[in-house]
């Protein structure tokens, strides 16, 4: 029997911009889309493409306050530009634009659908390429994400009985999402990340690790810069997948950043397709029934290739390395030399690369020491 497999499609997205100069660019969605049409990815006999409903008031209102969404409902019906740094609403991070609220409501909307489909019609994989805004917290709007799709999923999931693990492998940490479950021990939070150190959101310490009857279910592994694929890997390896395993959750939920890139514009990790290929195709093996979202990506060429290669493996197809004629045309015309879809294995350069190692190295045996002891037990 195939496994049933589901893609959020997106509504019309033109509409929305960020800004001219912001370097989040919405164009980014029909750039993957275009990519997977091209390797034959959305006419796979066993996946539907889904149209959510909309999400509603009661259900945002289980991770955000009321009067922030009042705000940001208020400022996205303006017909002038508006601004509360109390919210987090109006600076060049999160700039307010005509419809911001129906926007954030698109990305809530297909999360809250894939975890639908998941938990309640059978579905093995939802993918929601419009969510994993991690950053927005309870009472504002944090590194462009206005509202959190993530923690408004997981708590229906949570309402369903479900337990949940949530994998975060985009270079920020995904902040809003372990603060909303940081106290219980319902929802693993596993997040692979740049250090906050010295790299926004300035959190996301190994020392992290929950409170309450949550200990020890919030999971951080922090980067240097320069980490590339092996380091990546070995952290992945180490770390995550075996604590993915130890929980046996109902329902995996990843966020599927593609910023770890080494040509992300934003961010100083050295990943390429070959190190988050490997990861995802872990993830697969797991068969644990599976809701993914997209997330970070500033390099438009990275997303598309990253989504498409999550959404292959999602659907047990391989593809070819070389991007499809027809696509290369296309983005030739756009100004992007590309022409392979998967990467060679990278390797940082050897001074770079011994001190990321080192880090690595401290993170995994400071996890294994505190917080390996603490899950294993309770799931023993």
């Amino acid at each position: 029997m195939l496994r049933k497999t589901a893609l959020i499609a997106c509504a019309d997205l033109g509409g929305y911009c960020y800004g001219d100069h912001h370097p989040f660019k919405v164009q980014r969605y029909r750039l993957a889309r275009e990519l997977m049409e091209a390797y034959g990815l959305l006419d796979l006999p066993a996946m539907e493409l889904r149209h959510p409903r909309e999400v509603t008031r009661e259900e945002l209102l289980g991770a955000h306050s009321a009067d922030y969404l009042d705000r940001l409902r208020e400022f996205s019906a303006a017909g002038e530009p508006r601004a509360d740094f109390r919210y987090g609403l109006g600076d060049l991070e999160n700039p307010v634009f005509p419809g911001v609220y129906d926007w954030a409501c698109l990305g809530v909307s297909g999360t809250l659908e894939a975890a639908r489909l998941v938990s309640e019609e059978g579905f093995a994989v939802a993918f929601n390429p419009l969510g994993g805004w991690h950053h927005a917290q309870h009472g504002r709007a944090s590194g462009f994400s206005y509202l959190n799709d993530a923690t408004v999923a997981i708590n229906h999931l949570l309402a369903k009985g479900k337990r949940v693990a949530y994998l975060d492998i985009d270079a920020h940490h995904g902040d809003g999402v372990q603060n909303a479950f940081y106290h219980t021990d319902r929802v693993l939070t596993i997040s692979l990340h740049e250090s906050g150190v010295y790299f926004f959101p300035g959190t996301g310490f190994e020392s992290e690790i929950g409170e309450g009857a949550g200990k020890g279910y919030s999971v951080n592994l922090p980067f240097l810069a320069h980490t590339d694929d092996a380091l990546f890997m070995k952290a992945f390896d180490e770390v995550a997948f075996p604590l993915l395993a130890a929980f046996d959750p109902d329902v995996l939920f990843t966020q599927l950043g593609a910023d770890t890139f080494r040509t992300d514009p934003l961010t100083n990790l050295e990943v390429t397709t070959h190190g988050y290929a490997y990861v995802l195709r872990k993830l697969r093996a797991l068969q644990i029934p599976w809701v993914a979202v997209g997330g970070g990506g500033y390099d438009m060429m990275n997303v598309a290739r990253a989504w498409t290669i999550a959404w292959a493996v999602m659907n047990d197809q391989e593809l070819s390395p070389r991007l499809p004629a027809p696509f290369s045309k296309l983005i030739a015309d756009l100004g992007f030399p590309h022409r392979m879809l998967l990467d060679a294995m990278h390797w940082a350069a050897e001074d770079e690369r011994n001190a990321a190692l080192d880090a690595v190295e401290k993170s995994i045996a400071y996890l294994r020491a505190q917080v390996f002891p603490i899950l294993l037990r309770d799931e023993g």
